[in-house]
C-alpha cells in the first residue's frame, strides 16, 4: 500500500478511544479494502483488511472475544 493511498484516506477514530488520545485506532476504507492503524503514529504501519475479513473481526469484537 503506497503512502499516496493513506493519505488520500478519510480516517475515522473509533468511537471507543475515550477521548483521551492514548488508545486511539482509527479506520479508514477504500475499494475492496479496510484498513486500520494507530492514531498517534499516522505515519507509521497500516493494517489492510478485505470487507469480509473486518466484518468478522468486528462481530467477533462485538461478541468479546478479544476483551482480556
Amino acid at each position: 500500500m503506497s503512502g499516496q493511498e493513506t493519505s488520500t484516506t478519510r480516517w475515522r477514530t473509533s468511537s471507543y478511544s475515550g477521548g483521551s488520545g492514548t488508545e486511539c485506532v482509527e479506520v479508514g476504507s477504500m475499494t475492496r479494502r479496510v484498513m486500520a492503524r494507530d492514531s498517534k503514529d499516522p505515519s507509521g504501519p497500516v493494517l489492510a483488511f478485505s470487507p469480509a475479513e473486518w466484518a468478522v473481526f468486528l462481530g467477533d469484537a462485538k461478541r468479546g472475544r478479544y476483551d482480556a
